[in-house]
């Protein structure tokens, strides 16, 4: 067949304009949560946080068990002041320790800190005042309930107090 009766049926290229680069676009917490569990420095940091929620737990129980059992304060209030003390504890160990954020501003991370371990702190409240209700002993029961929040502890201050 001769050239001039083929036709061919390509299309045109058209140019198409690049889409705008995001340097800093948002990603969702759950391919967050994917990329965070692939990385091995994460687990260590886990296993850090756990060391210092365990000083943490250690020091709660005991402030919590003193007001109870010593000073005879209302299990609610007691939890509240245990609550305050270990948060303390914990954020300075976390800071310095567990997370080695210190060079970031400790007040900007403080309040971070404190607003994830007061909505924690709403959980496991929630969680002891339902299981001192229905009969557990205190003590026991704020063992559990801090147990309890422990994994959205973990979550919250990993992402959001001491994101890096």
């Amino acid at each position: 067949m001769p050239d001039e009766l083929t036709t061919t049926l390509e299309r045109p290229t058209v140019a198409r304009p690049a889409r705008p680069v995001q340097p800093h676009s948002p990603i969702s917490f759950n391919a967050r949560v994917r990329h965070g569990v692939r990385r091995p420095h994460n687990w260590f940091q886990l296993v850090r946080f756990g060391a210092v929620g365990a000083t943490g737990y250690a020091v709660n129980l005991a402030v919590f068990a003193a007001c109870v059992h010593l000073a005879s304060i209302d299990y609610r209030v007691s939890a509240v002041l245990a609550w305050v003390v270990a948060v303390a504890n914990n954020f300075w160990w976390n800071r310095h320790w567990t997370f080695g954020a210190k060079a970031a501003h400790p007040l900007g991370q403080g309040v971070r800190f404190f607003a994830v371990s007061l909505v924690v702190f709403g959980f496991t409240y929630g969680v002891l005042v339902g299981l001192v209700s229905g009969g557990m002993t205190k003590v026991l029961a704020q063992a559990i309930a801090i147990a309890a929040g422990t994994p959205l502890n973990f979550v919250g201050q990993k992402l959001w107090s001491f994101k890096l």
